[in-house]
Order: C-alpha cells, then sequence, then structure tokens
C-alpha cells in the first residue's frame, strides 16, 4: 500500500457489488481510509469490506432521506469527518415510456438523483466543516445519449450531470465536484442489445470496472482547480453521430 502521510476517509456508495466494488478495493489499495455503503447486499459488503483490510460497513436504504442523515452521522462517529464521498449507488430498469408508471419512475429517481443529492448535502456539510472535500457522482453515458427504453433513468443520469455541474460552482472553492460517466461496462450480463453496443464502441470493446475506478481515484487526487467536469469512461461511444 502507497506510503501517504495522510490516509484520505471517502465513503463509496453502493459498493457491495459490481462498480461500487472495484472502486473500494482500488482506493483501499491505493492509500484510502474505505467506509462501505450497502442497501440490501450485506453478504457482499461484507466481503467487500475485508477486501479493503477490514473497512467498516453501514447500511441505509438511499430513497429514504432520514436515512442517508443516519448513514452520514455514523460515517462521522466512525471516521471523525469525511474527506471524499462517491455517489456509487443507483437503480436500473427497462420500460417502454409509454407503458412508464409513477411507481418506476418514483423508482429510479427516488436513488439515482434524490438520493445522490441529499448524499452531496450530507457530505458537503460535514466536508465544510474541515474546509476541503471531493465529491464524485456516477452518472451514465445514459445521462449524455438517449435510450429509448430507459427514459426515466435516462433522465435521473442527466439530472446527475447538471446537478454535479451546479453544486461544482455553489459548493466551491473548498470542495470539487466532479462525475465519471461510464460507457457498457461488462460483467458477466451481456445480452444482445449490450453486445449491440460494444460493437459500435470505436475501442471495439466494453469497458471494465477497474477502469471506472481509476477515473474516479484520478478525480479525488487531481488538483483541486478540475471541479464541475463530466468524465466519460465510455471507450468513444459517446461521440459516436
Amino acid at each position: 500500500m502507497p506510503d501517504v502521510p495522510t490516509r484520505k476517509r471517502v465513503l463509496i456508495t453502493g459498493a457491495a457489488k459490481r462498480i461500487g466494488r472495484q472502486i473500494a478495493i482500488d482506493l483501499a489499495q491505493n492509500g484510502f481510509s474505505v467506509a462501505i455503503h450497502y442497501g440490501r447486499s450485506e453478504r457482499e459488503a461484507r466481503e467487500v469490506a475485508a477486501e479493503c483490510g477490514g473497512a467498516p460497513i453501514f447500511q441505509a436504504d438511499l430513497s429514504k432521506v432520514d436515512e442517508i442523515r443516519r448513514l452520514f452521522a455514523d460515517v462521522g462517529e466512525c471516521f471523525g469527518a469525511l474527506d471524499c464521498l462517491v455517489n456509487n449507488a443507483a437503480r436500473f430498469t427497462r420500460f417502454d415510456p409509454l407503458e412508464l408508471t409513477e411507481r418506476d419512475w418514483d423508482f429510479i429517481h427516488s436513488v439515482n438523483l434524490k438520493g445522490t443529492f441529499f448524499c452531496c448535502q450530507e457530505g458537503a456539510r460535514m466536508m465544510k466543516e474541515q474546509g476541503a472535500g471531493r465529491i464524485v457522482n456516477i452518472s451514465s453515458l445514459g445521462g449524455i445519449r438517449p435510450w429509448a427504453d430507459h427514459v426515466h433513468y435516462c433522465a435521473s443520469k442527466a439530472g446527475v450531470i447538471m446537478m454535479t455541474k451546479a453544486l461544482a460552482k455553489a459548493l466551491a472553492p473548498e470542495i470539487t465536484v466532479n462525475s465519471v460517466a461510464p460507457g457498457v461496462i461488462a460483467f458477466n450480463d451481456v445480452d444482445e442489445r449490450t453486445q449491440a453496443m460494444i460493437d459500435t464502441t470505436p475501442m471495439r470493446r466494453a469497458g471494465n470496472a477497474i477502469e471506472i475506478a481509476e477515473a474516479v481515484r484520478f478525480f479525488l487526487t487531481a488538483p483541486t482547480f478540475i471541479t464541475g467536469q463530466i468524465l466519460a469512461v465510455d471507450g468513444g461511444l459517446s461521440q459516436k453521430t
């Protein structure tokens, strides 16, 4: 593990699986003190925590603001303060927009947009007290390019992108706020539609969770003059016409 003068304290939401898991492991391996948030996947969260050297885990339903506030209070009690926040937790569903219900819409937006904002709010309050901090919001290629069967999801992630830019202005100069927008990140669930996106990606492959983790770490260690930026880690797919 790198020899750093001060171990930066970071909370990663949705860190039990997939991209969040890799972000947590990467940051722990690169000198950060990691806090693992999970919603329902306690077993997986404990496994990630073990891979991160015995990191603390915290449960919360991020669709509920009172639970978000409890989460940050618990993290503050454990860490004393918070230097960095990675808002990775998100929901993803597919619907014909003409069949989308209010419940379907709220299911996505309650976590992807509302939950992300109130995590930013609580994290920023902690960071303001110590005069510095870094926030990275995981958005999506779906917030940059329209997907016909994911209108509600695209709207939520486009909201995260604009919220990132607005918060970068609102929280400066003490806190930087940036976003990583993943393209097609492959796990073991590549279906025909996903493969079609991979086939049209200029780099001619899917991305992986390690590449997203490295982009997150860049924003957490970059010069503080970098804020309000959206980094698409998508193999050039967002540039396709």
